[in-house]
């Protein structure tokens, strides 16, 4: 069966996007995501919303409704665990990994970089996906979602902060 990969661009309208830039770049972050128990940490995150800090706090409570009113469509029958931000320095190497190894969950991951990104930049997120590599670039107010059981990682920028909004969709509360 043929797993869910899809991009969506221009996914916000552009004063939405710039809200988000703003939030993204002026959120608070600490050290300690890991892609897998396994590894050691890599980057840096803003939780935004976490089943178990409920309910959403009041600062982020329009970032978190802002995504979930334009993602809670796309997986009905799923419900939201997690939406935070990823933050990775310049030159990080980050992990591959996946999010769930039940099959019917979703991750949606947004691209928050300054608009005049190119190619040799870097900061895609490389999908091991039906026996290839591929990557999807991270073009400003970009949408990626895909089955979160495909084998995936972040790529670091040559020279800045990458961030993507993480939006987690479990038939569960998450793993």
């Amino acid at each position: 069966m043929e797993k869910t990969l899809e991009v969506i661009d221009d996914f916000f309208i552009p004063n939405d996007y710039l809200n988000v830039v703003k939030y993204c770049s002026g959120a608070d972050y600490y050290w300690g995501e890991r892609d897998d128990k396994k590894f050691i940490p890599t980057g840096m995150v803003h939780e935004i919303y976490d089943c178990e800090d409920t309910p959403v706090k009041e600062s982020n409570q329009w970032i978190y409704d802002l995504f979930l009113e334009n993602t809670n469509h796309l997986c009905p029958n799923l419900k939201l665990y997690r939406m935070y931000i990823n933050s990775f320095a310049p030159g990080e190497n980050p992990y591959f990994h996946t999010d769930s190894t039940n099959g019917e969950d979703l991750t949606f991951l947004y691209y928050v970089p300054s608009a005049d990104w190119d190619i040799n930049d870097g900061g895609e997120t490389q999908f091991y996906y039906n026996g290839d590599m591929i990557g999807v670039t991270p073009v400003p107010n970009r949408m990626v979602y895909f089955d979160a059981t495909i084998l995936h990682r972040a790529t670091s920028f040559r020279d800045r902060w990458r961030w993507t909004v993480a939006i987690k969709f479990s038939k569960t509360d998450g793993w």
